[in-house]
């Protein structure tokens, strides 16, 4: 009887696995899992009846009245606003001639695209099939090889989950208990590096065989770029960035209130391009609601099964088990993040993020990793960064990489599957450098934060 309790969290884990794969929703496989297991405790005398309020309770108190959350609705409704508004196809156009005569330069517009509008929306279904529909027609009419053209679209369109305002940071942010604006300031770095990697990449392809990206030196006239048009096309949405970024880091405003500030930045956006009417704010309203409905169903039924995995002492008995193996602090991060890119296989961020951050993060915290860290009260903060590199390939990743569907979805005839996956091989190698990378110099993480905490 005694190995049975011992074992029922990680029966939990065993028993959820293959209900993943059901195509049940989600929030309610986990919420299920959870209440099963609660009902078994409950009837062989391992837990206390009354304990289902202590899961209701946290629910409450985890879900339902964190003033945080709030952030996230509102930043879906500002991406998806801006999904509308035109912003984004001026400035393709804008970068498109001023990268005209570059190597790939129609391919590093996308990419400067992709880090902009990760800043204006953290929406990936947005992001990516806006650039789809925007850039991927004129790349391959200009002759760009489908699988450069579809992998750099699909990269750069999923920065939007790691360069803030980032829903997943926030999320991430509520489920470690810390703060949301410091994990804002922590991605930047990493994004950034990400971004500089696939240029990079762009470029020395594009150089050596410039048959993959023609140049489009005859896209425009001379005078068709001039400072009026540059500015038009990067001015409001650099506002909306300093505005929603520039209020958080200079301690204006929580990262709730300025998400209420790029909700309404986004929606005169789209009053001064011609774009706000009743139809277009009812289309964005139900859309954000939809989202949101997901993610808070989620977040409950993930609240309910790491509690329960909790009251079950499944915390007590991972640490047990590492004591008494004696795996590393590395060797136990290292199965950590090798678990994590292979769920990003079948399952979406905020699934993987809600089964294993609740479970591990207590874990994580205890391990000590010496001098590699500048200050171990960062441990936190590091651990998110890493894991949200690591979940960006998520969305990248076969059979079940959502920003590939995306694509497909609004991509022309006669771009395949096969074309996608084959370009997006290149990016995701490039994301797990990046990620090796992060892991060895934390600083490219912590440096931003530490120094605007002096």
């Amino acid at each position: 009887m005694e190995l049975i309790v011992d074992l029922l969290p990680f029966l939990m884990f065993l028993v959820l696995t293959p209900l993943l794969f059901t195509g049940y929703p989600v929030a309610f496989v986990l919420g299920g899992v959870g209440l099963a297991f609660w009902l078994l405790a409950v009837g062989t005398g391992i837990e206390n009846p009354n304990s289902f309020f202590l899961v209701v309770s946290r629910i409450f108190g985890g879900v339902v009245s964190k003033l945080v959350l709030v952030a996230i609705p509102m930043f879906i409704f500002m991406g998806t606003m801006l999904e509308r508004s035109g912003v984004a196809k001026e400035l393709l156009y804008t970068l498109q001639l001023m990268t005209r005569r570059i190597p790939g330069g129609l391919a590093l517009s996308v990419t400067v695209l992709g880090v902009i509008l990760a800043a204006t929306t953290g929406i990936i279904g947005a992001s990516v099939v806006m650039m789809t529909l925007l850039a991927l027609p004129v790349m391959l009419e200009r002759g760009y090889d489908k699988a450069l053209a579809t992998g750099t679209i699909a990269a750069s369109g999923t920065l939007g989950i790691l360069l803030p305002p980032s829903i997943m940071l926030v999320v991430m942010a509520d489920l470690l208990s810390t703060s949301a604006g410091g994990l804002f300031l922590a991605a930047i770095g990493p994004s950034l590096f990400l971004a500089l990697l696939y240029m990079l990449y762009i470029f020395t392809r594009t150089a050596l065989n410039p048959g993959l990206a023609p140049p489009l030196a005859e896209v425009a006239k001379a005078d068709d770029l001039s400072v009026g048009r540059v500015l038009r096309s990067f001015v409001p949405p650099v506002l909306l960035i300093v505005a929603v970024l520039g209020s958080i880091f200079g301690g204006i405003a929580t990262p709730t209130e300025a998400s209420g500030v790029g909700a309404i930045g986004a929606v005169i956006l789209a009053a001064l391009n011609g774009k706000l009417n009743f139809r277009t704010l009812q289309d964005v309203v139900e859309r954000s609601a939809l989202t949101t409905t997901m993610l808070f169903g989620l977040f409950v039924g993930a609240t309910a099964f790491s509690y329960v995995f909790a009251l079950l002492g499944g915390h007590h008995l991972i640490l047990e088990l590492m004591s008494a193996t004696g795996i590393s602090p590395w060797a136990v991060l290292a199965m950590l993040m090798l678990a994590v890119f292979i769920l990003g296989f079948f399952f979406d961020w905020i699934e993987i993020t809600l089964i294993i951050l609740p479970v591990f993060a207590p874990i994580i915290t205890q391990l000590d990793f010496g001098s590699h860290l500048p200050d171990p009260a960062m441990t936190t903060t590091w651990f998110a960064i890493l894991m949200a590199v690591n979940l960006q390939t998520s969305f990248l990743t076969p059979p079940f990489g959502f920003a590939l569907f995306y694509m497909k979805g609004a991509a022309p005839e006669g771009v395949k599957l096969a074309d996608i996956y084959r370009g997006i091989v290149p990016f995701v190698i490039l994301q797990l450098i990046g990620l090796l990378v992060l892991l060895t110099w934390p600083e490219l993480a912590l440096w931003l934060p530490q120094t605007m905490a002096q």
